[in-house]
């Protein structure tokens, strides 16, 4: 994400450019920094005494200021990045958009309900913090693993938006449909939970809106000033690996505030994370195969299969932590979902790479050898 590769509508990667030899030893080693920040937060939040009491003193839309700093800092350049009068190109791409929904709304959050409950029959409060998991979808950290796997910008920018636009509207109802009502009518045990609507809204207005409304602006202002080459060319090289230094960051924050949790109960960590790690596989697996019989391209078909995959843990965790409580059962599910998700997203980020080259030859939007993992 250093940007040194020109930008393109789709995939916005030039595939005649040679970039390896010119990538920071930041974007070479990305799966080792990740790795790193993982082990370094789990290690701070085990050994530092109170620190996750004293990350959570100040907050930001229920999220620990540390870790929402690093969101912003970690979105920023993304959506600077987008050239937002090409949204109409995605916005008319119909296919792509009842897909996502589909994918998103109906798909993701009953995949999720079956997994819990067909690998956690007996763990009532880890079965429903994955509940909250699915119904969570992601808004931020998505735009990084498109990034990273040379998806659609623009389509990412307007799906992400779509997304942000139905968790303030269908999060509380498709909470108790997939706690009560879906339950009750199969003859399982139901769960009560009270979300509050204001902390979803905030989630929202604060993760999506100022990083959206600051690339916007950033874009406009830029180009108005100086033009599309210099902004293109000189100023979004100079920011753009402010977004994995965000990332690195928010890893470390969150596996610190969340590392006791995690490393005093590993045999409950492990079993959390089979239900997640098959549904990564399935929902990339099977999003990534629709977009490929929809004919998207392949940037699309990226941008689809990542949107549709990834979840919004901060949310999940402060809905699980504000309902339940901070040492339940529902909150540790919710904070295991980025251990397992991250590791897992990069992994997918290669897998969509790879796949790129095999299975969609002559497409203009496949991101050529050399460009892989550039931050671009």
């Amino acid at each position: 994400m250093s940007d040194t590769v020109a930008e393109s509508p789709g995939s916005n990667t030039d595939l005649e450019t040679p970039v390896m030899a010119r990538l920071s030893t930041l974007d070479r080693f990305l799966p080792v920094w990740i790795i790193a920040a993982m082990a370094i937060g789990l290690l701070l939040g085990r050994l530092v005494p109170g620190l996750d009491d004293g990350l959570s003193k100040v907050e930001i839309g229920h999220v620990s200021l540390p870790i929402a700093i690093g969101l912003l800092l970690m979105m920023y350049p993304v959506l600077a990045k987008v050239r937002y009068s090409e949204i109409d190109r995605v916005t008319g791409d119909r296919k792509m958009l009842i897909a996502s929904l589909l994918l998103n709304w109906i798909v993701g959050p009953a995949l999720m309900f079956a997994l819990a409950w067909l690998l956690l029959p007996d763990q009532a409060e880890y079965r429903t913090g994955l509940v909250i998991v699915g119904l969570a979808r992601c808004i931020a950290m998505v735009l990084i693993w498109n990034e990273l796997s040379c998806g659609d910008r623009e389509a990412a920018a307007v799906l992400v938006a779509i997304n942000s636009v139905f968790q303030i509207v269908a999060f509380a109802a498709l909470g108790w449909f997939y706690l009560q009502v879906l339950p009750g009518w199969l003859g399982l045990s139901t769960t009560s939970a009270d979300f509050s609507v204001w902390a979803i809204v905030l989630s929202v207005l604060v993760f999506l809106g100022i990083p959206l409304v600051a690339g916007f602006l950033t874009r406009t202002i830029g180009e108005r000033a100086k033009g599309r080459s210099w902004y293109e060319g000189r100023f979004l090289p100079r920011i753009g690996p402010v977004a994995l230094y965000g990332l690195l960051f928010t890893i470390v924050m969150l596996f610190a505030l969340q590392g006791d949790a995690i490393t005093s109960r590993p045999w409950d960590v492990v079993r959390i994370a089979l239900p997640l790690l098959a549904y990564f596989a399935i929902m990339f697996g099977g999003s990534f195969f629709l977009g490929m019989r929809l004919r998207l391209g392949y940037a699309k078909t990226a941008t689809l299969a990542f949107t549709a995959t990834g979840n919004n843990f901060e949310l999940a965790i402060a809905v699980a932590i504000g309902t339940f409580g901070v040492t339940s059962g529902q909150a540790l599910a919710g904070v295991v979902g980025p251990l397992i998700e991250v590791p897992v997203l990069v992994g997918l980020v290669y897998v969509s790479l790879w796949a790129a080259r095999r299975w969609f030859p002559g497409d203009p939007t496949v991101p050529a050898r050399t460009t892989e993992g550039a931050s671009r």
